[in-house]
């Protein structure tokens, strides 16, 4: 993480503090304290159940909304909020406070627990609630958590931080052994690290297959030797009813009143505040002598007052690693983003001032600002189609909510479809067979859909489904198992497969041949001998694109494993196949190594502990009654 990135996460110190110890629970599980009842669902209603643990409507509005507004920090007022709806960030939050939920109800399985003792020590502990090394006293402890928005009750924040520390220990009981042996660490430095400049030719598959047949003997012999990736997955059908959202839609009206309403009401959306462009020149702080740091800084300051080029100097002495080598410059940024020493310097200073030293707790800064942007509204005339549309798709978005729940309750087995469709001039439909993944006839791609069917028992009737073009109620009509097809149901996929093995195995033979006269002679030569083109890259590390080759993991691992002057073998890509030389290698030395290891095995230990831990809970949540309430979650976001 960069140091501009830090800074603009700790624009809300006391918020960043409480969030570091809480986890994802502050943020999950705070109820709400302002009365946000008023619209949609009531806030003790259920949008999912864990093992009896209920997540609420509030706790789930909170969520949502602050994903919401994260989204339009992120991307500003043009943020489409339907389109995010359409596709299923509502969903996917319901799915990660599950997931939260699910770690606690397994912590209760397992008889884990968070002592008082062990909060109150938690709390004390905090930075945010301390001066000076001493806690701040209860007084002013809970002054700040009624700073927060929306305010925090003690007793509330206290649960949350038990709740966090109960979510730790589990963790923590279930990864604790595991471990990161050296090797891992130094391979992994070498991986991220080591470059290379290499001379590629490639012999493309596509290339050779002119001239090339497949015969049935051919055929036959390779599906038997890759039956199983000719494996066709389980298929179910259904019977469905549909909702048509758009066709609401279209019947939606809007008028000039409401339009106004939304606008005034949603101003902020409207409008981009008043921003600074910056460059800064950061020396740390951190582990140093403040007093020699400080001098540092004076003595570059100097320089700058004397005429110095500012982006030089910030490319030469800056320790903010992301914005050194851009000069030092910040781009733009509105108030409150960076830390408020930082802040209120940048937006005094004219474009082209610079400041004095600047204390953070980062360190030194010495900044420049470069630009200013004054605050801008945009006028309702600019916005006003736009607002009309998002009102059009709220009414449409509630009328077909309000249609599906009704449709719902009336389709209690499968054969009420037909009835309550004619009843009330709906689509209906079957689907062929089709796979999980698949796009369903007559109402398309629907991931919901296929989640759902392929749980349900024949005979089943689901609750209202979301889906790109509104809601369906299915019903589960029949389904064929999952099987290993004849050779002639696939003839014409093996045959391109049989096909595209020849000419990569052509393309490898030509290679092979073109290799033995470069490892022999001089590379350039021979290649121009075949006919072959060489393409040499810049000097680049893994994952990059290595020639015409691409990115290929197999060639990068050949390539990688080679000296500096050597040339390889041929080496089948997905593509066909490559010779590389290494023009050039960049190793790392030990004094790298030792800087960066141990970075590395936190890394990696965190990577493997979250990875089995995820797996843990894969399996937990399988033991676990889970069910989720699609009408209550469509309540909230409507």
């Amino acid at each position: 993480m960069t140091m501009l990135d830090r800074m603009r996460r700790h624009k809300g110190w006391l918020k960043w503090s409480l969030g570091a110890v809480v986890v994802s629970f502050v943020l999950l599980y705070i109820p709400s304290f302002l009365g946000d009842s008023a619209q949609g669902a009531a806030n003790n209603s259920v949008v999912a159940t864990v093992d009896g643990r209920d997540i609420t409507a509030a706790q789930f509005r909170r969520v949502y909304q602050q994903q919401m507004q994260q989204y339009r920090q992120s991307y500003g007022a043009q943020m489409d909020e339907r389109l995010l709806k359409q596709l299923g960030i509502d969903q996917r939050i319901v799915q990660q406070m599950i997931q939260e939920e699910a770690s606690l109800a397994e912590a209760n399985r397992l008889g884990i627990t968070a002592s008082d003792a062990e909060v109150r020590e938690r709390i004390l502990s905090l930075p945010a609630f301390q001066d000076n090394g001493q806690f701040i006293g209860d007084v002013r402890y809970r002054q700040l958590l009624q700073m927060q928005t929306p305010p925090m009750r003690p007793t509330d924040f206290e649960d949350q931080v038990r709740r966090s520390i109960v979510a730790e220990k589990l963790q923590a009981a279930v990864t604790g052994w595991i471990t990161v042996g050296d090797k891992d660490v130094e391979t992994e430095f070498q991986k991220r690290n080591e470059k290379a400049k290499f001379a590629v030719v490639t012999f493309p598959a596509d290339k050779y297959r002119e001239g090339i047949t497949a015969t049935d003997d051919e055929i036959a012999k390779y599906f038997n030797d890759h039956k199983d990736t000719y494996r066709i997955g389980e298929k179910r059908k259904i019977r469905y009813v549909t909702i048509d959202q758009e066709a609401l839609r279209a019947k939606a009206t809007v008028t000039g009143q409401q339009i106004e309403r939304a606008y005034n009401d949603n101003i902020q959306q409207y409008s981009t505040p008043a921003q600074v462009r910056a460059s800064h020149i950061l020396l740390k702080t951190e582990g140093k002598d403040d007093a020699a740091v400080k001098k540092q800084a004076e003595d570059i300051l100097a320089k700058l007052k004397a005429g110095g080029d500012f982006a030089e100097l910030a490319k030469k002495y800056s320790q903010d690693e992301g914005s050194a080598v851009k000069g030092g410059d910040l781009d733009f940024f509105p108030k409150g983003q960076m830390v408020p020493e930082f802040d209120k310097v940048a937006f005094e200073l004219e474009p082209g001032q610079l400041s004095d030293l600047v204390k953070s707790q980062f360190g030194y800064h010495i900044i420049k600002v470069t630009d200013k942007r004054i605050a801008t509204t945009k006028s309702l005339a600019e916005v006003r189609g736009q607002i009309e549309d998002q009102l059009k798709f709220e009414q449409a978005d509630a009328a077909a909510q309000k249609l599906s729940d009704e449709v719902g309750a009336e389709i209690k087995k499968p054969a009420d479809i037909e009835k309550v469709a004619r009843a009330r001039g709906l689509q209906t439909g079957e689907s062929g067979l089709f796979l999980q993944d698949e796009p369903v006839a007559g109402i398309g791609m629907s991931p919901a859909i296929g989640q759902t069917v392929f749980t349900m028992k024949e005979g089943e009737v689901s609750e209202p489904i979301r889906t790109p073009q509104g809601y369906a109620i299915v019903t589960v009509t029949g389904k064929q198992d999952s099987y290993i097809p004849k050779v002639d149901e696939v003839k014409a996929k093996v045959r391109e497969d049989v096909v595209t093995a020849k000419a990569i195995e052509k393309a490898r033979a030509t290679a092979a041949t073109v290799a033995a006269s470069m490892k022999s002679g001089d590379f350039d030569k021979a290649a121009k001998a075949a006919g072959v083109e060489v393409k040499t890259t810049e000097l680049i590390a893994r994952g990059a694109p290595i020639g015409d080759a691409g990115v290929s993991p197999k060639l990068e691992d050949a390539a990688f494993a080679l000296a500096s002057g050597a040339v390889s073998d041929a080496i089948v890509t997905e593509k066909g196949a490559a010779v590389v030389k290494v023009v050039e290698r960049k190793d790392t030395t030990p004094d790298e190594f030792a800087k960066e290891k141990d970075n590395i095995r936190n890394e990696l230990l965190n990577d493997r502990k979250q990875r089995f831990f995820g797996a843990y809970m894969t399996k937990a949540r399988q033991r676990m009654t889970i069910r989720t309430h699609p009408e209550t979650i469509a309540q909230v976001v409507g």
